[in-house]
């Protein structure tokens, strides 16, 4: 007779499953109780799985009828005393914005403006058919529409600022210059791009024909007169291969952007640049980054030509100083388009709070003790009777997300972790209409996204999975750039209701939403800066879709003082980073002297007299700097002053400049280099992916020690010699897995130590990587959000440029053709014989070894296949999906099949232009 198991035996068959929340570094009570939501439905129905005897339990995590709360309703409060007008108020009595029928320089079409027809008919296809009056009043400013005067203006998120860059940038365009668009992200780029080849498509560069004879006219119009604009995107992992002299429009990164200008100068070609254009000025003081467009635009101010410079930020306060150091006019405006009213939710009562000061004065009371203190609030939440809501901030989230969604608009929430955002996505999805309540067009469309995710190389999110069918989903730098792409598009086409995200998402991707609900302000452990504060909520209002905009920071008892203070605190000023406690003014000097901008010493002191730095440091005190830098350069080795009395970089200076490192960093590659140089593995790969891996991967996260000591036990002799000449011990890993601390990183030899064993194991990753094994199977093997693993890889193969640049310019011909071939292997994501049809798009990784396997071993066999040849193929690449519907199948069969088409055109213009190359060689 079988036994009855007991409550004990299923106790020890139960089997807990706990979802890593990466990025969450404060257990507050509010992440604890989303985590304990979020798990509570694969624990019960792994329960339920165990258990035998006709003994059922609900199982909650059924993704088509999955347990549904019940959001909290909003009342109004009686009695409470009339509110002061605010601009929302004020503008139901009177226009905002005047038309062009009212203003004739509102339109784009006036003559005052130059802009040719075409370009006013794109502009108007995109939905801009008038500009704003301070646009108006900006752009008409003396000089700057003809380029003679630099420009650094403000306006608020949302305020239209990047049209007036855009116009400037293309009138200089149009007049056959180069511009330089500089954003600080690669999803800004990648955004920007898009929406720039859109207002630029047709277009016709402009040629002078004046003081020429009818057959150089002529000859100009057969040449170039029909030539359009050329939009290129600079970024780390970018597949563009274009050069500065087939670019028109280059919109890049910041270190990107740097090092183009980098290349003009020395190249002598700086005088076809009419135009920088610097979005986000305001990260011109972050010494990581933001600093070299103080480099760049420092050195473009000290040449000879003239070059037009524009920068632009939400988010300055000191805007006439920025306007000072670079000789430009500066204009601020306040005006929004879409008024933003702005709420305080404590202990499920919201608070109107017109100002910052009122936002602080009510926090303030409800901080009191007395209670007579007390404000009384506008609204107020009612108590929900579900346990993952009992606590006021979860509910307040819930109710106010409720509300907006159905009353037919958008919303955006800001959690200050990656896990917290899944776990809120859940929850809130649960209150959204099930799937067989949405109307058949959006419940059609939310099950094209889901293919379209599902037919991705890392498949489908089992969150995504459960959540996006109601309309909701998360977005954080834990998932891939494709992942990002979809969910942002189905959201921005209103697919999606709802978005829960990262504060980052506030400085990337323009993702406006009728209302802005932010649970706390903390980024992880740490409050967020004022200036992002801004930006979060910022994104409240969507012209042309909302008359209003609506922001509520739902705060904590703990937080409330803190979050208060924080929307009062005024915008730190910016400062510069060439100071020598922020290490960017050796850059700065080894970067003119390299390109030979300025090589004597009054050259260079008329260098540093055009920095933002001259403009706020007492000039002894710089001068003093400049000279300590300068001697600090020629110890290291990096310059040498000849007996003309002039500096001069080294060799091991030009390498460093010419691969875009800091001299700290180019100083311990040059170390690295030198210790391979002795000893370089070559019977196998370790030694080159870990030359491969980036000096500063801080950002892709922490260690995992025992996978670390793991890996290096499954090493080959190979491999440990590598171990060896890299100076990473065993011991001191196995150590560091037992003990379960971090890596000290106090001192400079304690730094230097944890970048090793952080680029070691992050090399273990890219050599995965490079050996065909898929990113998300990469990302389970070492506990890490599958995005950390892309972006690994997108910021190696810059790197691995840099590196290849430094070897040519250090003569290593031999090791520079080895890091070469490993190059082009991390841009395939295979083994060598994979090369040639990693060419195609799609056939990266996995895939292109399973087309390998299946027949398709050559550009001509797929270009000569058709496509119905290519889907069994796909459906094998791609990872384990869940059981779906017919109806889902069908969906993700076609989107497979589109990919085949795509990827048959794809070899096929490959395939012609090799039997074109192969004619010219036998002609």
């Amino acid at each position: 007779m079988q036994k009855i198991p007991t409550t004990v035996d299923l106790l020890k068959k139960q089997r807990y499953s706990v979802s890593a929340v990466s990025g969450a570094k404060r257990a507050q009570n509010f992440d604890n109780d989303l985590r304990r939501h979020h798990n509570r439905h694969k624990v019960l129905e792994e329960t339920s799985n165990n258990m035998g005897h006709g003994f059922k339990r609900p199982r909650l995590d059924n993704s088509s009828n999955y347990s549904h709360l019940k959001a909290s309703e909003i009342r109004d409060v009686s009695n409470i005393p009339s509110a002061r007008p605010t601009i929302y108020t004020q503008r139901k009595l009177a226009a905002s914005t005047p038309t062009a029928t009212q203003n004739p320089l509102l339109s784009l079409k006036h003559s005052c403006y130059g802009l040719p027809d075409r370009l006013v008919q794109n502009f108007a296809s995109l939905g801009i058919n008038s500009i704003y009056p301070w646009q108006s009043s900006c752009l008409l400013g003396r000089g700057l529409l003809s380029g003679e005067k630099n420009l650094v203006y403000t306006a608020p998120t949302g305020g239209g600022k990047s049209l007036v860059a855009d116009v400037l940038m293309l009138k200089r365009v149009l007049e056959n210059k180069k511009a330089i668009l500089v954003l600080p992200y690669v999803a800004l780029v990648q955004e920007k791009l898009k929406w720039i080849r859109r207002v630029v498509e047709g277009l016709e560069k402009q040629h002078d024909t004046q003081n020429h004879s009818p057959n150089e006219i002529q000859q100009i119009h057969r040449s170039t007169a029909h030539q359009l604009i050329r939009v290129v995107g600079f970024f780390g992992g970018s597949k563009a291969r274009a050069i500065w002299t087939d670019v028109d429009i280059a919109v890049c990164t910041i270190e990107k952007a740097n090092a183009l200008v980098n290349t003009a100068i020395e190249d002598c070609s700086i005088n076809e640049l009419g135009i920088v254009v610097m979005d986000e000025l305001h990260m011109i003081d972050d010494d990581h980054r933001g600093y070299l467009m103080e480099l760049m635009a420092t050195k473009l101010m000290s040449i000879e030509q003239r070059t037009q410079l524009v920068g632009m930020s939400a988010t300055l306060s000191n805007t006439e100083m920025l306007a000072q150091w670079l000789g430009a006019k500066f204009f601020q405006s306040a005006y929004k388009p879409v008024p933003i009213e702005e709420y305080l939710v404590y202990d499920n009562n919201i608070y109107s709070v017109s100002t910052s000061s009122a936002f602080l004065k009510t926090a303030s009371k409800l901080q009191a003790t007395q209670k007579e203190a007390v404000p009384t609030p506008h609204r107020a939440i009612q108590l929900s009777e579900h346990i993952e809501l009992k606590r006021p901030v979860p509910n307040a989230i819930l109710a106010l997300t409720m509300e907006t969604v159905k009353a037919g608009y958008a919303v955006l929430v800001f959690c200050g972790s990656r896990g917290v955002c899944q776990t809120t996505a859940d929850l809130i999805s649960q209150a959204m209409p099930q799937a067989q309540d949405c109307n058949g067009d959006c419940l059609e469309s939310r099950k094209e996204v889901l293919s379209s995710l599902r037919s991705l190389s890392v498949g489908l999110d089992e969150v995504l999975e459960r959540t996006i069918i109601r309309g909701v989903a998360f977005h954080h730098a834990g998932l891939t750039t494709e992942e990002r792409s979809i969910i942002a598009e189905s959201y921005d086409n209103g697919v999606l209701k709802v978005i829960v995200a990262t504060c980052s998402l506030a400085a990337g991707i323009n993702l406006p939403a009728r209302r802005v609900i932010l649970q706390g302000a903390r980024m992880g452990r740490d409050f967020v800066a004022p200036a992002m504060l801004r930006q979060m909520r910022g994104r409240a209002g969507r012209k042309g879709k909302d008359e209003v905009g609506e922001s509520y920071v739902c705060c904590q008892k703990e937080d409330i003082e803190e979050v208060g203070q924080l929307l009062e605190a005024d915008l730190p000023a910016v400062e510069s980073c060439l100071t020598p406690e922020r290490r960017g003014i050796k850059r700065a000097l080894l970067e003119v002297i390299a390109v030979r901008l300025a090589t004597h010493p009054n050259a260079v002191q008329d260098y540093i007299r055009r920095t933002l730095l001259y403009h706020t440091l007492d000039h002894e005190a710089l001068d003093l700097m400049v000279k300590t830098t300068v001697d600090d350069l020629l110890k290291s080795q990096l310059i040498l002053f000849e007996d003309d009395g002039t500096y001069r970089a080294t060799q091991l200076g030009q390498a460093i400049v010419a691969s875009s490192l800091t001299p700290e960093d180019g100083m311990f590659v040059n170390a690295e280099f030198q210790k391979a140089l002795k000893a370089f593995v070559l019977d196998g790969e370790m030694h080159v992916f870990y030359m491969f891996t980036p000096v500063q991967c801080t950002g892709l996260g922490d260690i995992k020690w025992q996978i670390f000591r793991q890996e290096i036990e499954n090493l080959d002799e190979s491999g440990l010699r590598v171990l060896q000449f890299s100076d990473v011990k065993p011991g001191f890993v196995n150590r560091m897995a037992n003990s379960g601390k971090q890596l000290p990183e106090n001192t400079p030899q304690e730094k230097d130590t944890a970048r090793i064993y952080r680029r070691f194991y992050a090399a273990f990753q890219l050599r995965d990587l490079c050996n065909e094994t898929p990113i998300h199977t990469i990302a389970r093997k070492y506990e890490t959000p599958r995005g950390f693993v892309q972006n690994l890889a997108q910021t190696c193969e810059g790197f691995a440029a840099g590196m290849i640049k430094f070897c040519e310019r250090m003569g290593w011909g031999m090791l520079r053709s080895v890091l070469e071939h490993m190059c082009d292997r991390l841009k395939a994501g295979a083994k060598a014989d994979l090369l040639d049809l990693a060419k195609i798009p799609f056939v990266k990784s996995r895939t292109a070894r399973i087309f390998w396997e299946n027949g398709f071993k050559s550009i001509r066999t797929i270009a000569t296949s058709e496509s119905k040849d290519l889907v069994p193929i796909l459906l094998l690449a791609q990872p384990k999906k869940s059981k779906i519907n017919g109806d889902e199948e069908a969906k993700y069969h076609e989107k497979l099949q589109l990919k085949a088409e795509i990827i048959i055109g794809a070899a096929n213009r490959l395939w012609e232009r090799e039997q074109q190359l192969d004619l010219e060689v036998d002609l």
